[in-house]
């Protein structure tokens, strides 16, 4: 069997682009927030998770653009009765050698989430194939060599995969040892 690498050919990085998405960088109009941070009048803000259910639960965000930052350790289930307020989630990747994002991402498509769904942080080459395959769709990318790789088109994907995922991928009866993915409650 040969595997082989697609490369899409990409727009270069744009001046002041952060986030990519659609297959080229483009401007974040999100502000990130810390915990004491007032939040502004005008543009989309981006919650710790514990700050966003607070928030959400006193009824204070009124019709402001609203997301989220889930790190490591927070649970991801607490967000699902809020999928419609939430425009964007970002899981954090603090570290390379991190995996829980990926499981967070895989439970949150699982989950029915149908916005955008952004990689932040320590975002690898590397790790580019897996994260498109558990759902992200956008990626926060900062380490230097990543964003020249994407920005000429250097893609590692490869083409076919054993594994399920939740991505759309062949259809079903045409992969015999595929596993139906499990959801969450």
């Amino acid at each position: 069997m040969t595997i082989r690498t697609t490369i899409t050919t990409a727009e270069p990085a744009t001046e002041g682009a952060d986030v990519w998405r659609n297959g080229r960088f483009e401007a974040d109009g999100w502000r990130r927030l810390a915990d004491d941070e007032a939040i502004p009048a005008e543009g989309g803000v981006l919650l710790p998770v514990a700050r966003f259910l607070g928030e959400a639960a006193a009824d204070t965000l009124g019709n402001k653009p609203v997301g989220v930052v889930v790190g490591p350790a927070d649970r991801v289930r607490d967000l699902v009765p809020h999928f419609d307020r939430l425009a964007v989630i970002a899981v954090d990747f603090p570290k390379y050698n991190d995996g829980r994002g990926f499981s967070h991402a895989t439970l949150l498509r699982r989950a029915g989430y149908a916005g955008e769904l952004r990689a932040v942080g320590n975002v690898l080459i590397d790790q580019v194939t897996m994260m498109r395959r558990v759902g992200f769709d956008a990626l926060e990318v900062r380490h230097a060599v990543t964003r020249r790789y994407l920005a000429e088109g250097r893609d590692p994907a490869p083409t076919l995969y054993y594994q399920p995922a939740t991505a759309v991928e062949a259809p079903v009866g045409t992969r015999p040892w595929l596993r139906r993915p499990e959801t969450i409650d």
